[in-house]
């Protein structure tokens, strides 16, 4: 009895103890990364202070990878380690040996630059419109209702969940918030109206396939519409930071349009032959439908207003560019938000999401350029290009694009994929005799949504998914493994071509 009241009593510690040791592991891994890069002498052609910065950026992504710290919080500590080692990791001797330079202020001047980025600010304005969706409530009505004009059976609700992710993707840029935060907490509820249980022979009754197709759906509308994920907004900052190339909203679009609505119109139906509900029709959930938006009631006014300025704001992001700034445009929207009181300053300051993301970004965005700055983008790049030497543009640019997209697996973050692998593999393009660089950067950058349909850990959205109960983790990687390569198949056989014609 003895025994048994001290291993029971024993057994929390040791839990605590392994908690305790991942969590140190967390922290640690980024700072040996960072030591034992720093202590290895520069790689031929590269100057030290530029192995150093290295160093640095490297030890931030498996930081990003491990989670020791928020996402913002890496990123902020990234940027300040550079600043206050600027004269050693950013600067070179010629620099510094400039009259009049001064290492102390132009490193200060580099770290708050992406503060007033415009790209920046773009993607925090797109988490305020998530936070007016939520709080009207547009957001829930419009799932709602699709479900109940679609949703007479299994298939039909494959469907509406899927619309439901077209209609609010073009003007919420936080899969997130759309996804897991919109569309999750509604098909939620519909696995049980017919017995489905999570972690239950059952799950596999209506359960999963809702789950997946919601999931999948969500990977696809990221890459159709520019402004439905954070790090497409980041990546065309990059684009046009690394090779000098801008990137408009119709320009995303009808890059992606072919490939992308091809997806979304067969995926309910891919999902329901290679991933097959039990249970075929779903009447019962029309009914549920119907009876929360009878307790719903009428459109708000605040729905009214959200869903005017939304409109506004997309018919401006797509055919005013000309005229006034998309950031702009967003900034106008969040404002007369306030005015009419769609949400009111003290629920934007507590809208903690959008101000980590601000605060992340920003940082990253300086970071990123830190990389090209010190010239170790370009070195890497003219590395990497040896083996692709006298192979055809095209296939390289195939090749390239592959592999950019299947290296999501190492990573956690489709924010941190972006910001490690952009500019290397658009430098590398560069360095390709006839690549046709605007097209492969378009074409890289269109990929950042469909990867995310690859693992558990791809992005924040299959986490809220994987721990539905719905998809059990064997399910999970061979699915995302099969969709992985239908989408890069669809889009390479697809979007290249198109994209490619386009010119």
């Amino acid at each position: 009895m003895n025994g048994m009241a001290i291993q029971e009593k024993s057994e929390p510690g040791s839990a605590l103890s392994t908690i305790s040791v991942r969590s140190s592991w967390r922290a640690i891994a980024p700072i040996a990364v960072v030591a034992l890069l720093a202590i290895i002498p520069a790689p031929e052609g590269l100057p030290q202070h530029a192995w150093y910065y290295f160093a640095i950026f490297a030890g931030v992504i498996v930081a990003l990878m491990t989670e020791p710290l928020p996402g913002g919080a890496v990123g902020l500590l990234g940027v300040v380690a550079v600043t206050v080692l600027a004269p050693f990791v950013l600067y070179g001797p010629e620099e510094l040996a400039r009259p009049g330079f001064n290492p102390a202020d132009a490193a200060l001047a580099w770290a708050l630059a992406g503060f007033s980025n415009a790209t920046v600010w773009l993607i925090f304005a797109a988490f305020m419109f998530a936070l007016a969706y939520d709080k009207a409530g547009l957001g829930r009505r419009i799932a709602l209702t699709l479900v109940k004009l679609m949703g007479r059976s299994t298939l039909q609700l494959g469907y509406a969940i899927t619309a439901a992710d077209i209609v609010l993707a073009p003007v919420t840029a936080s899969s997130t918030a759309r996804s897991a935060g919109t569309i999750y907490p509604i098909i939620r509820n519909v696995p049980g109206l017919y017995g489905s249980k999570p972690n239950h022979p059952s799950a596999r009754d209506i359960g999963s396939y809702v789950m997946w197709v919601a999931l999948s759906a969500s990977a696809v509308t990221s890459s159709l519409f520019l402004t439905a994920l954070a790090p497409n907004v980041l990546a065309i900052e990059i684009v046009r930071r690394t090779v000098n190339i801008e990137i408009d909203w119709l320009s995303w679009f009808a890059a992606m349009a072919p490939a992308g609505i091809l997806l979304l119109l067969a995926l309910p139906l891919l999902v329901y032959w290679i991933y097959p509900p039990g249970i075929k029709r779903s009447e019962e959930v029309r009914q549920w439908a119907d009876r929360e938006l009878a307790a719903m009631g009428s459109m708000s006014g605040r729905e009214i207003i959200v869903a005017a300025l939304v409109t506004m704001a997309l018919v401006l992001w797509i055919f005013g560019g000309r005229y006034v700034n998309a950031t702009t445009v967003a900034l106008i929207v969040i404002a007369m938000m306030l005015v009419t009181r769609v949400f009111t300053w003290e629920d934007l300051l507590k809208y903690s999401a959008a101000w980590n993301t601000l605060a992340w970004f920003a940082t990253l965005v300086s970071l990123a350029d830190g990389l090209n700055r010190v010239g170790f983008v370009a070195w890497f790049a003219e590395t990497l290009a040896g083996p692709l030497a006298g192979v055809s543009p095209i296939v390289a640019m195939v090749v390239l694009i592959a592999v950019f997209f299947f290296a999501h697996y190492m990573f956690a973050s489709v924010t941190a994929h972006t910001t490690a692998m952009l500019p290397v593999m658009l430098a590398v393009g560069a360095t390709i005799p006839g690549m046709p660089m605007r097209e492969y950067a378009l074409l890289l950058s269109l990929t950042l949504g469909i990867m995310a349909v690859l693992s558990p850990y791809a992005s924040g959205v299959n986490s809220v998914y994987y721990g539905s109960g719905y998809l059990p983790v064997s399910d999970f990687w061979r699915l995302g493994a099969i969709f992985g390569l239908i989408f890069i198949t669809v889009f390479l056989a697809v979007g290249v071509p198109w994209v490619l014609m386009m010119g």
